[in-house]
């Protein structure tokens, strides 16, 4: 039987120094979206120093993300060899360096190589992160899992939002993007600063995804992975085109990226706010079509009506592909039978989504490029969006 001794009432003191090591993951987690979110506001300024065209472009969107996949197995090398403290610590000075790199000039190769390294710094970190949140916060998982996501978007929305303002304050837009930089160092120093809060000792990281053993032959998986990719590949069409779409339908490049910046943090609400509506229930697929239906209606009216409506279409995208984002998480654990199978089919899902999320950016830059604008594109991912209802459906509630 359980006494007050098992689980004792914590401190004023306990509690101040969890809060302080929840802060130090949410600021980690904000550094791993502002270096590609930051570049949307900045296309057209990027696109005619290097001469890229759309398609070109959507790489510095692409590689970053690429490298992300590529990376999670030296992720989970680095927290078994180095531990958890020092291999996030590792993932986030990555990130700094990389990032100020950026400030270097406007070569092509140089932007396209910070943006692999920013990629893999980000991968490290990503990877070893969520195994903090179990490793510490193992009674608070569900609250500081929403932390680390509030830290994933906002980091996003701010970068989003500041990038052209800072651009147009330094004249440059490679001092605009490693600028950010001083989010990492930040990051860094915190993280470092609350090492005894977070209590990792040599705590080392996950074994992380592999390829191999992988449930290729189960059509359950298949349905799951195809949700996941899905959802990364708008996710990432959303950081790399919503700013260059508004712009082109006349908005600033200021006030383009503000409208960036509001569907994120409108995202980052719903992430928290749709799954605690939902409830605790097990069969996700209501929560999912909602969501997902959602979604599309705020990709089709950016494609058809981009200059007006615009604030509705951007709600709805907020609240649709936000909600979606966090219920896609869950799926995993509601359709898995048990630990090792949910655990395989997050390992596949992972590597073919950030491959979908990769090249989905690409493509709507050739799109772009082809017609002109990005009614097409858009009408498309509008599409492609509507047909995750296929796999919603075929989901089987297993208990």
């Amino acid at each position: 039987m359980a006494t007050l001794r098992d689980h004792p009432v914590p401190t004023a003191k306990d509690r101040v120094t969890l809060a302080f090591a929840a802060l130090a993951l949410f600021v980690a987690a904000a550094n791993l979206r502002p270096a590609i979110a930051a570049v949307s506001p900045l296309v057209d300024r990027v696109r005619a120093d290097l001469g890229l065209s759309s398609t070109g472009i959507a790489l510095l969107t692409t590689v970053p993300t690429l490298a992300m996949g590529l990376c999670a197995p030296l992720a989970a090398a680095v927290g078994r060899r180095w531990g958890l403290q020092h291999g996030v610590l590792i993932g986030l000075t990555v990130v700094g360096i990389a990032t100020a790199a950026r400030g270097f000039g406007t070569a092509t190769w140089l932007q396209l190589s910070c943006a692999a390294a920013v990629g893999a710094g980000i991968a490290i970190a990503q990877t070893l992160l969520p195994a903090v949140v179990k490793s510490r916060f193992a009674d608070h998982a569900g609250l500081v899992t929403g932390i680390y996501t509030a830290g994933l978007g906002l980091g996003g929305a701010i970068a989003a939002g500041i990038s052209a303002p800072l651009a147009d304050a330094l004249n440059s837009w490679p001092g605009a993007l490693a600028s950010w930089t001083v989010l990492a160092i930040g990051g860094a120093v915190l993280w470092t600063a609350a090492r005894t809060a977070l209590a990792l000792g040599a705590v080392s990281g996950p074994q992380g995804p592999a390829t191999t053993g992988l449930p290729w032959r189960s059509a359950t998986a298949w349905m799951i992975t195809l949700l996941a990719a899905g959802n990364s590949a708008l996710y990432y069409c959303e950081l790399a085109w919503v700013a260059p779409l508004l712009h082109d339908s006349g908005y600033p490049a200021a006030e383009a990226g503000y409208l960036l910046t509001v569907l994120i943090s409108i995202q980052v609400v719903a992430m928290l706010a749709v799954p605690a509506l939902l409830g605790e229930r097990r069969d996700k697929r209501i929560g999912l079509g909602l969501t997902v239906t959602l979604t599309a209606v705020g990709f089709l009216g950016l494609a058809l009506s981009p200059a007006s409506a615009t604030w509705l279409w951007i709600v709805a995208l907020g609240i649709g592909h936000g909600g979606l984002f966090t219920l896609v998480l869950t799926v995993p654990v509601s359709m898995s039978r048990d630990v090792t199978e949910a655990g395989q089919y997050s390992a596949m899902a992972f590597f073919l989504g950030y491959a979908a999320a990769a090249v989905a950016p690409m493509l709507v830059g050739a799109l772009r490029d082809g017609t002109g604008d990005f009614r097409l594109a858009f009408t498309l991912l509008a599409a492609g969006a509507l047909l995750l209802l296929i796999p919603v459906a075929r989901m089987v509630r297993r208990d």
